[in-house]
């Protein structure tokens, strides 16, 4: 009791002084309501201050008493909205200013972007009830979105989102609309995307004239464009619809006419369509659906997901049909739902007249070309495909294809990174100063890095075409612009006739430029994903179809011991020649006859593929083969499974890459437990030399075992079964023995061939028996789409770029 103070008087604590603290929130926290969040959470809490969009990210600063500051600490992370990811939250004391409320101040754009933009994101919960509530002023809105889903990254064109930097900056918003964008309690508060029916962008429908599809094509005379083109694709018309990252090519799933006559103008042969069903319950019958895919399906990002098909589909009653030419020969349909308000509309609402409930919805495209984006362009190159399109005039600022994910093992497997997931960067597990890697000229993804992220592209397609390079370029400034990376480094594969190797040459600008291996950069990315740091190599076994080797011979099979500076060619597939190139990979049986020569096979008539090579051919081929007239000799596993799929009558022709072994795969997958005998390589110590393998698979008694199966008239899926057996067991044998010499137990599995599942399960559980630690792609696709994030990490070790 202090001097003068009266026994029993009350004491009271003085009260605690304000303190004021600087929150710099980094991640993909600008696009997805994370503004609206910390002004919810902050007067929530009795917080005074502001929070603000940077090139860094979100900065709040936040004054208040310091209990309350702790707990604003601990929830911005933890409650942040559903499409927001915290990477870093950041926080220094600063002076109290004593503001007088909390506030949302305009964007800070200066300074150099390290924020990150959010993917688009499929129609929430909330918005698709408005969609159908005839009750809501966006009741039917083709538009409609929220902080919690819509366009992102199509549309942004500058950094930090805000809605002038975004293709909706030419749609002012209604009185009604920028109420709700300024109501902290609405759920579109700073929903950079927001409009309706009043101010949002409209639909149009332009359709052909049928009697001469050289004329431009006209508006519809109908008011509901998607009522009408609902009509157009019940009556069996293909309709180029507008998307959000490009064009699709639509038409009734069960019309058998309207399928076969798309696949027709597109020139697809037999290559599967994907789908869009309304409902999971439309599909069920048709597919095996398990909870992963389920989960992926029904998600916030709605990829296209390959399903197993149902061996004998049982019809249901109510259910619709599918037409055979959707996906022949193919043992998986790739399924998606609805994941714009429009592709709601378009398979019908509650009450709507019927209409088909299963669409085909493939790229807008020419074959060999990137989807379109612009209108103009996309009247002009779909012309001879499209009976009429569906468009609109909100602008897209990037294409972005349609994710193609399946699962296997139970984890997510990449076919295709792109919408919805791109721009998200992927973990690198060690800094790198800023580099661009172009990728490779099939499936091109190009990416940039810097420190401990880099950024992958949308998928953007096979660099053969004008087209394809003019939309590399795009992508790369677009990338540039979003991310903030001002590449210093440039990374690239080593083939000497690469569209995107030549592009990175003449692209240096002083800036030093690497070329990274084939199979190299796709182990790599493999080590990345995974998070491996400097350390111990991997045993990285890289099958795929075509990769320049450093012997200048085209290789694809390949069992290399590897880390991020260097490599050593530990194992191979026997080279065979690879005759006429490209002819070859569309021709299956002259692969086939290539393997049978090798092998010391005479090409007997008894034989499918001999009996497939036309007669005028084969002594040309027999000649070619001779001479080694236009034969890089090959190790390519890819090829040898086309080869097989030639010798057991699966596949002779190819329209589209890795037919001949996804049809094997299929024939596989129908062969039930009990295989019977096996197939064997023959395994044999490589050539000396500096770049020669010290093991080598010899396939010849494998070749030797399906010749003999075939004329005992051994069923096509047994054998099918059992060459995926042989393979299996030739990376279990090679991985032991490369344990065996250099102690190494980690086994990176890479490269387009394990895209096939049937392969990569089995191979993985034999060495996972075996004691390996297995590494397979989980964030990146094992084939060509995942190699640029190889290439930057193997290139920024090469030029002593990393930073320690």
């Amino acid at each position: 009791m202090t001097t003068g103070q009266a026994e029993g008087a009350l004491v009271t604590a003085p009260p605690t002084a304000a303190a004021r603290r600087r929150i710099t929130v980094r991640g993909v926290v600008q696009g997805v309501g994370f503004r609206p969040f910390v002004h919810t959470l902050a007067t929530e809490l009795g917080l005074t201050g502001h929070v603000t969009n940077t090139g860094e990210g979100v900065v709040a600063e936040v004054e208040g008493a310091p209990a309350a500051l702790a707990r604003f600490g601990e929830r911005i992370s933890g409650e942040a909205p559903p499409l927001a990811v915290v990477e870093t939250v950041d926080g220094q004391d600063i002076a109290v200013a004593g503001d007088a409320g909390f506030c949302i101040l305009p964007s800070r754009a200066h300074g150099p972007s390290r924020t990150l933009v959010a993917p688009d994101a499929a129609t929430c919960e909330a918005c698709l009830a408005e969609l159908t509530d005839p009750a809501d002023r966006r009741h039917r809105h083709p538009f409609l979105s929220c902080t919690h889903c819509g366009p992102r990254f199509t549309i942004v064109t500058a950094v930090p989102y805000d809605r002038a930097l975004t293709t909706m900056d030419r749609f002012p918003m209604c009185p009604r609309c920028a109420r709700e964008y300024a109501d902290p309690r609405d759920r579109r508060f700073h929903a950079q995307p927001i409009a309706c029916h009043d101010c949002g962008p409209r639909l149009r429908l332009l359709t052909a004239d049928p009697e001469d599809r050289t004329r431009p094509p006209r508006p519809a005379p109908g008011t509901d464009p998607v009522a009408d083109t609902r009509r157009l694709l019940a009556d069996g018309a293909i309709v180029a619809v507008k998307g959000l990252g490009g064009y699709h090519l639509v038409c009734d799933a069960s019309d058998d006419t309207a399928v076969a006559l798309l696949r027709h103008r597109k020139a697809r042969g037999d290559k599967p369509f994907a789908l869009m069903a309304r409902h999971l319950a439309d599909v069920e019958h048709l597919v095996r659906v398990g909870a992963e895919e389920r989960a992926l399906l029904t998600g916030s990002v709605r990829p296209i997901v390959l399903l197993r098909r149902t061996p004998r589909p049982a019809p249901a009653p109510g259910a619709p049909t599918l037409s055979d030419a959707v996906a022949p020969g193919s043992p998986d349909l790739g399924v998606m739902l609805p994941y714009t308000p429009l592709h709601h509309l378009l398979l019908g609402l509650p009450g709507d007249p019927p209409g088909p409930r299963l669409l085909v919805m493939t790229s807008g495209n020419v074959a060999g070309e990137p989807i379109v984006t612009d209108d103009d362009e996309a009247v002009r190159r779909l012309a001879h495909l499209a009976d009429a399109w569906l468009t609109h005039d909100r602008p897209i600022r990037i294409p972005c294809d349609d994710s193609v994910v399946r699962i296997s093992d139970g984890e997510p497997l990449f076919v295709r990174r792109s919408r919805g997931y791109a721009p998200f960067p992927v973990p690198l597990p060690v800094p790198v100063r800023p580099a661009l890697a172009t990728g490779g000229d099939l499936k091109n993804v190009l990416c940039l890095a810097e420190g401990h992220r880099a950024w992958l592209s949308a998928h953007i397609g096979d660099m053969d075409d004008l087209a394809t390079q003019l939309a590399f370029e795009r992508a790369e400034a677009h990338l540039e612009t979003v991310t903030g990376v001002r590449p210093q480094l440039l990374a690239t594969d080593r083939h000497p006739g690469y569209r995107s190797g030549r592009w990175a040459q003449s692209h240096t600008d002083g800036r030093p430029l690497v070329r990274v291996q084939h199979h190299h950069a796709h182990i790599a990315a493999a080590m990345a994903e995974h998070g491996l740091r400097d350390g111990r190599p991997v045993i990285g076994v890289a099958f795929d179809g075509t990769g320049y080797g450093d012997d200048h011979a085209v290789w694809g099979g390949e069992i290399l011991l590897a880390d991020y500076d260097g490599y050593r060619r530990f194992g191979q597939l026997a080279y065979v020649p690879l005759p006429g190139g490209d002819t070859t990979v569309r021709r299956p049986y002259r692969m086939a006859l290539a393997h049978l020569r090798a092998a010391g096979i005479d090409w007997a008539e008894d034989l499918p593929p001999v009996v497939a090579c036309p007669p005028d051919e084969r002594p040309l081929l027999a000649r070619q083969l001779e001479r080694h007239l236009n034969c890089v000799p090959t190790s390519s596993m890819g090829r040898l499974f086309d080869a097989v799929s030639s010798l057991a009558g699966v596949c002779h022709h190819a329209g589209y890459e890795a037919q001949a072994a996804v049809a094997l795969e299929a024939a596989a997958l129908a062969a039930g437990e009990d295989h019977g005998p096996g197939y064997a390589f023959a395994l044999r110590a490589g050539p000396a030399g500096p770049r020669a393998a010290d093991l080598v698979a010899d396939p010849a008694p494998v070749l030797t075992a399906v010749v003999g199966d075939v004329r005992a008239g051994t069923a096509v899926p047994l054998i099918a079964a059992r060459f995926h057996t042989a393979v299996a067991d030739l990376v279990r044998r090679g991985c032991a023995l490369a344990r065996e010499r250099t102690g190494l137990t980690t086994v990176a599995l890479t490269g387009g061939v394990f895209a096939n599942t049937l392969l990569a399960e089995a191979t993985a559980r034999l060495l996972r028996e075996d004691g390996f630690a297995v590494l397979r792609h989980r964030r990146v696709p094992p084939n060509d789409g995942g190699l640029a994030l190889g290439q930057i990490v193997v290139a920024a070790r090469t030029a002593g770029a990393a930073v320690r």
